[in-house]
């Protein structure tokens, strides 16, 4: 009877640890999916699995070599490149963790867009539904001056907590990281925000941005990754994946 008793009580303690763990606390950690295989979503050699948005092919401003993806704004298109524009993968994803490498040019602007809804009639450019982590050279470029608008941030949403990106010239790495909704940033592999998307907060975020123009805005749960053609030179490398 002691035995069994004893037997009882263990059980219930060791219940009672497993059902204290929330579902956010999960989906916070990112180290509770290190078994999830990555898988690379650029080669380093081509385009391929990327097109500009709105079209089936990359254009050919952007170009691949020696494992680095750049895009090439020499020649200028209004705010934007010739033969440039957003590049968006083919393929679309709900909950993930990105991680990408990326430098920016002296007083350059860009972005990793996510969520990304490709219908260009009805939203002409990309980040018109999708959701921007900034890319900036913070020192030179205008947006560097602006909260919410420097490298790291959600732009036009949320400012980052610490200052942890490198200068121009200098690769930083992003990792974005989301799962059911909760939504985690990291750069040069700190933590530097976390939120959650779709919620009453989330509405009044955008509602408050410049994105209110847009009424479908950060509203898809599932869309394509982008990398911002802003008319500056970008490169980007190591671009991986992991489906959630």
């Amino acid at each position: 009877m002691k035995n069994f008793l004893l037997f009882v009580l263990v059980a219930m303690i060791v219940s009672g640890c497993h059902s204290s763990q929330s579902s956010t606390d999960v989906a916070t950690d990112s180290s509770a999916f290190k078994d999830t295989a990555w898988a690379p979503i650029f080669d380093g050699k081509t385009t391929k699995g990327w097109h500009t948005y709105g079209k089936t092919e990359a254009g050919k401003a952007w170009k691949a070599q020696n494992g680095v993806l750049h895009l090439d704004a020499s020649a200028k298109s209004d705010w934007q490149t010739k033969n440039g524009g957003d590049l968006v993968s083919d393929d679309e994803y709900d909950n993930f963790e990105l991680s990408i490498e990326w430098k920016i040019s002296k007083a350059g602007n860009s972005g990793i867009i996510f969520y990304v809804n490709e219908d260009p009639k009805k939203y002409p450019y990309s980040w018109h539904t999708g959701i921007e982590t900034q890319v900036a050279d913070n020192k030179e470029n205008e947006d560097g001056q602006i909260p919410k608008h420097r490298a790291g941030d959600l732009y036009d949403l949320m400012s980052i907590n610490k200052e942890v990106v490198k200068p121009a010239g200098e690769w930083n790495k992003t990792t974005v990281l989301v799962n059911n909704g909760v939504l985690n940033i990291f750069v040069n592999d700190e933590q530097v925000l976390t939120t959650k998307l779709w919620t009453d907060n989330w509405k009044k975020l955008v509602a408050e941005s410049k994105f209110k123009e847009w009424p479908d805005f950060g509203t898809f749960k599932k869309g394509h990754i982008a990398l911002q053609d802003h008319g500056a030179d970008v490169w980007f490398k190591d671009i991986k994946i992991k489906k959630l």
